[in-house]
């Protein structure tokens, strides 16, 4: 049975849910499942945005049949040739023989790459602010570049000023009946897997992103439909301040995440000390993650999130804890940057992380490192406390400055 909503009276969303799928692109964990989301506009001529993924091409197909109600699909387009949005080109070729695929020049090299389709009389190839008419609607394309692949680009719908934004402004998390951002509780039940999403999904191309902000800010939107998440009919500019804050990799909140390995406990006792001074000290909201047990995407939305990070982590075979070594490694990756942190190793008898830490963290952009570098040998005594003190004192400081 199909399971749509509209829009608008002449836009239908006719995508789906998938939350039996454990890991997205089988690296991030989404206990809450995620969307695909797809758009089918109606008019003289018919014109569908995206299709899905396969895990749920049968609602999909029960989607489109049920919105057309015995009408031809003129148009499929393409805005995003990722699997996730692309698995059913074919079938919708079978399906629908007179229908034309609308996508750039590297659209259909990627179409190529995936699939054996002969797409000749097939196609409608658009270059950038070129228009396609349904009747009364119509489509302007604009290009978005590495936002997060090469071939994206975004369509505007200008009578109903809608934006289609391929995977910007998307969010992990499937629907639950609540298809538009005012039908939900954002901050509480969405923002954090926004954020993960953008962070690990898109993070590493924040110039890209800021140079598709600039060139769609001259467009009046209504509605912004993402391939993945909530749709956005109202409060725009708290999601547009999101976007423009991470791809500069700007922090959304002055405030701290500690980050920790610890092999028997001792840099976690560490940590619990240093915590619990801050919070004596007035720091509130701090929040800390166990590297060895908490997710590598978590952390990565986490320091997208805060000013400040704490890295703590024992030394292991003379180099850095092998999950502290990972958060750094995605880091640096990501191209993250603009953060104040503070660091503290542990070793029995050579502790070095600190100093390989600090390497890897001055490749990265505007990295300020707070002083003291705290090391512990084995566990916490007099001396060492003394210095891990001075460090609660400095990140106090940091986080209680005043620009």
């Amino acid at each position: 049975m199909h399971c749509t909503r509209n829009i608008t009276d002449s836009v239908t969303w006719v995508g789906g849910c998938d939350r039996r799928l454990a890991l997205f692109e089988n690296l991030f964990p989404i206990p809450r499942g995620v969307a695909y989301n797809s758009y089918l506009i109606l008019d003289e001529k018919t014109a569908l945005i995206d299709t899905v993924d396969s895990s749920i091409s049968r609602q999909f197909f029960e989607n489109i049949f049920a919105t057309l109600n015995g009408r031809p699909l003129d148009y499929l387009v393409v805005n995003h040739m990722e699997p996730d949005h692309c698995a059913n080109i074919e079938d919708l070729m079978l399906r629908f023989p007179n229908l034309k695929i609308v996508g750039n020049p590297k659209t259909f090299t990627f179409i190529q790459q995936f699939y054996d389709l002969n797409l000749e009389g097939r196609t409608v190839t658009v270059k950038e602010n070129d228009a396609l008419s349904l009747g009364k609607h119509t489509l302007r394309f604009y290009f978005a570049p590495m936002v997060h692949w090469p071939e994206v680009m975004v369509a505007y719908e200008e009578s109903e000023r809608i934006l289609f934004s391929a995977d910007a402004f998307g969010s992990f998390g499937a629907l639950n009946g609540n298809l538009f951002n005012d039908e939900v509780n954002f901050d509480r039940d969405w923002l954090a897997d926004a954020r993960r999403y953008y962070g690990n999904i898109v993070g590493k191309y924040g110039p890209q992103v800021q140079a598709a902000l600039k060139k769609l800010s001259g467009l009046d939107i209504d509605t912004i439909c993402p391939l993945h998440g909530t749709v956005w009919r109202s409060d725009l500019g708290y999601l547009l301040e999101k976007y423009d804050l991470w791809s500069r990799y700007e922090p959304e909140e002055r405030a701290v995440t500690v980050i920790y390995g610890s092999m028997y406990g001792d840099t976690e006792n560490a940590v619990d000390i240093l915590t619990a001074g801050l919070a004596e000290a007035g720091i509130k909201n701090i929040a800390v993650y166990d590297c060895s047990s908490t997710h590598v995407s978590t952390l990565i939305g986490e320091i997208f999130r805060c000013s400040h990070l704490v890295l703590a982590a024992p030394t292991y075979n003379n180099g850095i804890y092998p999950a502290m070594l990972n958060l750094l490694h995605d880091m640096k990756a990501l191209q993250l940057q603009n953060r104040t942190v503070a660091l503290l190793e542990n070793g029995s008898w050579a502790p070095s992380c600190a100093k390989q830490m600090r390497a890897l963290l001055e490749e990265m952009e505007q990295m300020r490192i707070l002083e003291p570098v705290v090391t512990i040998r084995s566990s916490l005594k007099g001396d060492t406390l003394e210095s891990l003190y001075a460090l609660k004192d400095a990140l106090y400081a940091s986080l209680t400055e005043t620009n």
